[in-house]
């Protein structure tokens, strides 16, 4: 299993239950691990996935598919 996480920046405000139904949504994705927006820098979501089963463009594909402008920040392998 390869282990890696990207950072999304959402360009929308988006307040606690906004990101917390993205996350949900961000969960039903074959492959995500653990999605979480950064509580100090909330347009920052972090996606730990396995790269195996799931690709960086799937979920920015997501999240603009649930309405919102994103672009990936960067990525790493773990």
């Amino acid at each position: 299993m390869d282990i890696n996480d990207v950072v999304i920046h959402v360009n929308e405000s988006l307040g606690p239950q906004a990101r917390h139904e993205l996350e949900d949504h961000m969960r039903a994705i074959d492959g995500v691990i653990a999605p979480r927006f950064n509580d100090l820098k909330t347009h920052l979501m972090i996606v730990a996935y396995n790269s195996d089963r799931t690709r960086m463009g799937t979920l920015l594909d997501e999240v603009r598919r649930q309405g919102y402008t994103a672009q990936a920040c960067g990525g790493m392998s773990v």
